[in-house]
């Protein structure tokens, strides 16, 4: 069982930066994936991107391929979303998400949590 706690959102002025963070409990999180989530209100939840239980692979999604950077600490049990020139659109509640499976980039997700919003302002 992993538990996951999402913490960092808030509200920022576009272009500036926010950076998300996913504390896991349990001793197996090295050996998730893990992955972030969103959704905006009204619109179905999408990939933001995904990073294997190594560190060595990572995804985005092409909307924000170049802005955001996924990174984890295995020592912690924690992964990171470091968000950086946001704009409105990337206003959604942020959710964090273990992976067992080996599809990172799909929603097959084992784990959720609570999710954290952001909110870009123009």
């Amino acid at each position: 069982q992993v538990q996951l706690v999402e913490s960092g959102g808030g509200l920022v002025q576009a272009g500036g930066s926010l950076r998300l963070s996913c504390a896991a409990s349990g001793r197996t999180f090295s050996s998730y994936a893990m992955g972030w989530f969103r959704q905006a209100a009204g619109k179905e939840r999408e990939f933001v991107a995904a990073i294997r239980w190594s560190g060595r692979s990572t995804y985005y999604a092409d909307s924000v391929k170049g802005r955001f950077t996924i990174s984890r600490d295995n020592a912690k049990n924690t992964v990171y979303l470091q968000m950086n020139s946001l704009k409105p659109e990337d206003t959604a509640v942020y959710y964090c998400a273990a992976l067992l499976g080996s599809r990172p980039t799909s929603n097959e997700y084992d784990y959720w949590g609570q999710g954290t919003q952001v909110t870009v302002s123009s």
